[in-house]
């Protein structure tokens, strides 16, 4: 396989044309020690060197230049073809595969002046390679010049927010800007990414205070508003309560309970506050209470009857009548 290296101006002799050399050079050797034919020998050898000089093979992604007395005479393509020594040379194998190129921006000022690096990669592929080889002397390079070019361009007129924010609009528009560059030497771009964007520390730093106190000032917000939407439906349940008073003490046993599930949890609660969760408790107290005082009345009421009897005798019976107290008829 021949391949061109543009960096020392060489072709390397490809598997083909190295076979056809190698198998006509024996022949040569053997022709002249062998057969002691030594004019056969010496053609052999030009043979071998002119299919040495001609026959030449392109891979499919490879594009041949060839000049024929300085001018252009074709470009060839995959497979073999043959070439005239002396007249035709090969100027530029240009390789149509797509190729990446990283380059980058070190501070480079944004519209509102903040010092950026920035690194991002190209991704291209030559579309011409007659372009590419007779209109520009290192089109890799000048990729590369033109990519940093247009880099700081884009950084000096974004502002540093779109910059971070906007990463596929930014890559877009250069994309665009190499693109429209580069035409004019046979190359396309396929896309533009960049990569990183970095900061100075110091506004890193400020930066994340910033967002720090709007997540701060977000979460404010949306506690105030569930808060205010928890007083009114504690508005909507004082109202139902007030007109129902059981309704809130069996919600007040309900948290208790609700309380005191987990084990080894205590609660010390006041007296009343019990009282006033179990008042039908509270009311039978009450009515065993004044049944107590009535039946103590109605005893001591008798025992004063009895000792006034005992003390008046029969002739008291009239005096307990103008009091007003039962009497009972004697007996026989």
């Amino acid at each position: 396989m021949k391949t061109f290296n543009s960096a020392r101006g060489v072709i390397c002799m490809n598997p083909v044309t190295s076979f056809l050399v190698f198998a006509v050079g024996v022949g040569a050797l053997a022709a002249g020690y062998l057969g002691h034919n030594p004019y056969l020998a010496i053609a052999l050898l030009m043979v071998a060197g002119l299919v040495a000089a001609s026959l030449k093979m392109a891979n499919v992604w490879q594009k041949f230049v060839i000049l024929r007395m300085g001018k252009l005479q074709s470009v060839k393509g995959a497979g073999l073809f043959a070439i005239i020594p002396i007249l035709d040379s090969v100027v530029a194998v240009i390789d149509g595969r797509v190729q990446t190129t990283a380059f980058n921006a070190e501070q480079a000022l944004t519209k509102d002046t903040v010092p950026v690096n920035v690194d991002a990669i190209i991704f291209w592929h030559v579309h011409d390679a007659e372009k590419a080889a007779l209109a520009i002397t290192n089109y890799r390079e000048a990729i590369d010049r033109v990519a940093q070019t247009s880099l700081r361009e884009m950084i000096g007129s974004s502002m540093l927010a779109a910059l971070l924010s906007d990463r596929k609009e930014a890559d877009e528009q250069l994309k665009v800007e190499i693109g429209q560059k580069t035409a004019p030497w046979g190359i396309s771009v396929s896309s533009v990414e960049i990569r990183d964007v970095a900061i100075p520390e110091a506004l890193q730093n400020a930066m994340s205070r910033q967002a720090q106190a709007e997540r701060e000032k977000q979460a404010r917000v949306i506690l105030g508003s569930a808060e205010a939407a928890i007083a009114r439906k504690f508005v909507e349940a004082a109202a139902v309560y007030a007109g129902h008073p059981w309704a809130l003490q069996l919600r007040a046993m309900n948290i208790i309970y609700e309380t005191t599930k987990e084990r080894g949890a205590t609660i010390l609660m006041p007296s009343s506050m019990v009282d006033s969760l179990n008042p039908s408790a509270a009311t039978l107290a009450l009515a065993l209470a004044g049944n107590d005082a009535l039946a103590n009345n109605s005893a001591r009421v008798n025992i004063d009857t009895s000792a006034r009897k005992g003390a008046l005798g029969p002739a008291g019976n009239g005096a307990l009548e103008q009091d007003g107290l039962p009497q009972t008829a004697p007996a026989g």
